[in-house]
This record gives C-alpha cells, structure tokens and sequence, in this order.
C-alpha cells in the first residue's frame, strides 16, 4: 500500500499542470491527500472526499475552483467522521487490503506556525486525532502539518511536543519523522503496519510545482 500527500499551493503553477499530474501519477499512491488543493486538479482515482469550496465562504479571497484538502483513493469509504472544521480536516474510513483504516486529511495551521491561530488549530484536531483512536485504532493523519521534526527548517516547540504527545498516547508512528525541511507528513497506527517494512520517499525537491514536497510512503 501507497499512501502519499502533498501540497499545490492553491495551484499557483496552474501552466505546469501536465508536469504536477505527472508527479502525482508517479507517486502510485492508494491513498492521496492534496492540501491547498483545486478541483481543476483531479487525477483519475474511483473515490474523491474533499472539504468545501472556499470561494463559499471567503470570495475576495480564494478562487471559485480551490478547497483546502482533498481525498483520492480506490478504496471504498465505509463512513464519513465530523473534524473540528470540515473546511480544514476530512475524515474518513475506507475498507483497504489490509483492513479498515480511517485517514485524515488535514493542514495544521492555514496561515503557518507564526500565527497566533496554529496553536489552537493544532490543539483542536490532536482532540479529534485522540477522539477518533478512541473509535477506531486503525489511522492515518497525513497532509501539511506545517512542523518539521528532525531539523530547524520550520518549526515550534510547543507544535512539536503537542504533536508528539498525541502520537505517542494514540498509538500512531510518524513515519515522515526523518525528513529534512519537510512539513507535510504521514502518521499511522503503529498496529496497522505492524510486521510491515515502511519506506519514504519525497518529489518536488526543487520546488518549483509548489512550494511544498510530495511525500510516499510505501507500507509491504
């Protein structure tokens, strides 16, 4: 299984389309989370769950095509869970090879670390993470956590540790812990990939699709 997330950056090379579709495509990805995402984005997978549509409800803003997190799978969802803001955070439930899995798509702090909002925004979807483990202990929380973990490229304490601490109590292996001036990652149920060998691997490094990097990670 292939579970892999990246983000667009509201799809500002719009006129690099076809090379953004090629990078999503070479990812192989089961599961794909796209954050600052755009519906004029939409590779070719059975299943799609995204947030809403911003335009909605900033209009001077967003453009009438963009939404913050969507989706993309062949794996059928089972059911649909509520997130402290459906405009930030989808979850839901899909029925995989390897069992059910809820997979939570997120951005942790819309406007970055620096913000006064990031702590809080991170507090409230660490209770949804802990919320959700209660019901299920099979997770993935995969998108742009806006932490680095291993480095000094762009973090907080306080998000890291709070990060950190919710993993630890639910259960969950951040798999993406080792990635340099990386701050979209993937986390998942340590019971889920038990017996399982996990690599990673990254795309994007120059960033010139979006400012971000496309992550994998590949679980056998």
């Amino acid at each position: 299984m292939r579970i892999a997330t990246w983000n667009i950056e509201r799809l500002k090379h719009k006129a690099d389309s076809d090379k953004i579709y090629e990078k999503i495509y070479d990812a192989k990805a089961d599961i794909l989370v796209l954050t600052e995402t755009d519906t004029r984005i939409s590779p070719e997978y059975k299943y799609c769950y995204s947030t809403p549509l911003l335009a909605e409800i900033q209009p001077d803003y967003y453009g009438e095509t963009e939404n913050r997190v969507t989706i993309f799978s062949d794996y059928p969802c089972v059911r649909q869970y509520d997130t402290f803001d459906n405009r930030t955070a989808i979850c839901v439930e899909m029925d995989t090879p390897k069992g059910l899995l809820l997979v939570y798509g997120t951005i942790i702090g819309i406007f970055g670390n620096r913000e006064k909002s990031f702590m809080p925004d991170l507090e409230k979807q660490m209770e949804d993470i802990r919320r959700l483990t209660a019901e299920s202990q099979q997770i993935c929380v995969l998108g742009d956590y806006n932490l680095t973990f291993c480095d000094n490229y762009y973090y907080t304490k306080a998000g890291r540790d709070a990060v950190n601490d919710t993993f630890k109590e639910c259960g969950l292996k951040l798999v993406t812990r080792d990635r340099a001036e990386c701050i979209d990652h993937i986390a998942i149920s340590e019971s889920f990939t038990a017996g399982s060998t996990i690599t990673v691997d990254e795309w994007n490094y120059d960033k010139t699709l979006s400012d971000h990097k496309g992550i994998v990670a590949d679980i056998r």
